[in-house]
C-alpha cells in the first residue's frame, strides 16, 4: 500500500479505502512535544511541566467556567460528579511495510482496560470516576512519517474523529510511551486533541514493564485535565489534587515505601499519574475524580 493511504474499519467489521494526501519525508532525531502537552516517559527524553504561573492561570480560568455553568445550570449539582460514556477512536499509524500493527484483541482489551483503571477495579482504595469507554472506531494508516510520529500536527488534523467529548488514540512508534493534549486547550486547537501511545504498550506488546495498557490511562488522565503526581515537586499545590501526596520526582518501578518529600504521606506510586511500571499502578483518588468531572464539566460536557 503507498503511503498516505488509509484502509478504514468500523467496529462491525466494515471497511472503506479512503485517500489521504502522503506526508512529508523525514526523521527528526528527537520529539518535543508541543506547548501544553504532558508525556510519560520510559523510552526516551521527559515531559515539559507547566510552570506554576501556567497552572494557576488554567484553575482560575476552569474556575470561572465552572461558575457560570452552575449559574445556568449546566453543572452537576453539589455533591454530585459528572459521568460519560467516552467514545473512543484507535487510529493505527503503522509503516508502508505494515510495522507497527496491533491485533483487534489489542484494541479491545486496551479498552477493557481503560474502563476497568477509571472504575476503581484494581484496588479497593481506588476512585470510580463515573466514566467508561466504548470503542466508536478503528483506522488504520500505513505511512512512514506518521508510523514514526513525524509531521504529528497534519496528520491528527486529517485524522481526527468526533468532538471535544471523543477520546482519539494514535497508536505510534516513538521515544516517549505517550503524549497528552490537555482538555483546556481543545478550544484553540480541536483537531489535534487526543493522546498519542507507544503502540507496544498496549496490552500483550513487547514494551517490558510497560504491556499491560496503562500508559493510554496514563494519558487518557491527561486529557481528562489531571497532571503528573509529581508535578511541582515537593509544594503544597504540587498536582492540584489534595489527596495525592507531593513527590518531588517521579518514580521507577514500583519503589514500595518511597518518601521524596517532607510533607505528609509516601509518594504515590500506585497512581496512575506517576511513572511506575504497569504492573505497580492500581489506582486514581477520589480526589482525581473530582477534578476529571469539574475539567470534563468546564471543556469537554
Amino acid at each position: 500500500m503507498l503511503a498516505g493511504t488509509a484502509l478504514v474499519f468500523s467496529p462491525l467489521g466494515g471497511q472503506a479505502n479512503a485517500q489521504l494526501p502522503a506526508d512529508q519525508t523525514g526523521n527528526p532525531a528527537c520529539f518535543t512535544p508541543e506547548e501544553g502537552a504532558a508525556a510519560r516517559g520510559g523510552f526516551g527524553a521527559d515531559h515539559r511541566d507547566l510552570s506554576v504561573t501556567e497552572q494557576k492561570a488554567i484553575e482560575a480560568r476552569t474556575a470561572q467556567i465552572l461558575k457560570a455553568k452552575q449559574a445556568r445550570g449546566l453543572a452537576p449539582k453539589a455533591g454530585k460528579l459528572a459521568a460519560a460514556t467516552v467514545p473512543v477512536y484507535v487510529h493505527v499509524m503503522r509503516s508502508a511495510s505494515g510495522a507497527g500493527d496491533v491485533t483487534a484483541t489489542q484494541i479491545s482489551n486496551q479498552i477493557a482496560e481503560l474502563n476497568q483503571n477509571f472504575a476503581g477495579g484494581e484496588s479497593s482504595q481506588a476512585a470510580n470516576t463515573g466514566f467508561t469507554f466504548t470503542l466508536a472506531g478503528t483506522y488504520r494508516y500505513n505511512n512512514d512519517t506518521w508510523h514514526r510520529d513525524g509531521a504529528s500536527t497534519t496528520y491528527r488534523s486529517q485524522t481526527r474523529k468526533g468532538g471535544k467529548n471523543a477520546l482519539n488514540i494514535w497508536l505510534v512508534d516513538f521515544s516517549y510511551l505517550g503524549i497528552a493534549t490537555f482538555p483546556w486547550d481543545y478550544a484553540n486547537n480541536p483537531s489535534i486533541d487526543g493522546i498519542r501511545v507507544q503502540y507496544t504498550s498496549l496490552p500483550g506488546g513487547s514494551a517490558t514493564n510497560y504491556n499491560l495498557g496503562k500508559t493510554a490511562s496514563h494519558e487518557a488522565g491527561h486529557w481528562f485535565g489531571l497532571y503528573h503526581t509529581f508535578q511541582g515537586g515537593c509544594t503544597s499545590t504540587n498536582d492540584s489534587v489534595a489527596d495525592t501526596p507531593a513527590q518531588s520526582s517521579a518514580s521507577s518501578g514500583c519503589p514500595t515505601g518511597r518518601d521524596s518529600c517532607s510533607l505528609p504521606g509516601l509518594d504515590p506510586i500506585h497512581n496512575y499519574m506517576d511513572y511506575s511500571y504497569d504492573s505497580c499502578y492500581n489506582q486514581f483518588t477520589p480526589g482525581q475524580s473530582t477534578r476529571i468531572s469539574n475539567m470534563w464539566t468546564a471543556y469537554r460536557a
